[in-house]
């Protein structure tokens, strides 16, 4: 899970960069990166629960 969670956050590193160097529809990429914000969160909490265990 630790991996998938890193992995999340390099991939919303990178949908920000293309959010941002305008090479898509802004809307597409935002949409898109807020599922995979929430995809990060959810890995964050069950690494954090999963170490308090």
């Amino acid at each position: 899970m630790s991996i998938a969670q890193k992995e999340a956050r390099e991939s919303n590193y990178w949908l920000r960069l293309l959010k941002d160097s305008m090479q898509a529809k802004e809307e597409v990429v935002l949409d898109i990166l807020k599922e995979s914000e929430e995809l990060s969160k959810m890995l964050y909490a069950i690494v954090k629960t999963s170490k308090q265990k």
